[in-house]
């Protein structure tokens, strides 16, 4: 079964995609109570989900209920890509590298079986070296894969 989480992710991608416009503007709370949560859970789904790595851009209204605006980019293939290794900077977590992965592989920029051996590269269990570098490891390994993407 499906977590909250993802439900609500499926839900906000499934509006966009049916909008004619690159942007929706949904209410918080309205969106909250539809899936019976608090609204932090929706605004985890939003600082989470719908990131600028993903090729999103969230803006929050605050007063008349709290609307939130999320706009699809368009944008370059390379363009992005370059973005996304200067954002990466000096080090990067396992779920930011795992959401660039996902994010390239759902734009179709990258196919599954890349997807699979860039994330088998930055897991974890595969850099075996201290916590305290790893992120810095895997932050150099994920730029360099992206690199080879721009060739």
């Amino acid at each position: 079964m499906a977590r909250l989480s993802d439900l609500i992710e499926a839900f906000i991608k499934e509006m966009l995609r049916n909008s004619e416009k690159r942007a929706i503007e949904i209410k918080r709370n309205e969106l909250a109570n539809n899936f019976n949560c608090a609204p932090s859970q929706i605004n985890y789904v939003l600082s989470t989900r719908f990131t600028i790595e993903r090729g999103y851009a969230v803006e929050s209204k605050r007063g008349g209920g709290g609307h939130i605006r999320i706009i699809r980019l368009d944008v370059d293939d390379k363009q992005h890509i370059y973005s996304m290794i200067n954002q990466i900077g000096d080090s990067i977590n396992m779920m930011k590298a795992i959401s660039i992965v996902n994010f390239l592989l759902e734009k179709g920029i990258i196919k599954e079986r890349e997807a699979k051996i860039m994330l088998a590269a930055i897991n974890n269990r595969t850099l075996s070296v201290d916590s305290e570098v790893k992120n810095n490891v895997r932050a150099s390994v994920l730029k360099s894969m992206l690199a080879s993407l721009l060739r």
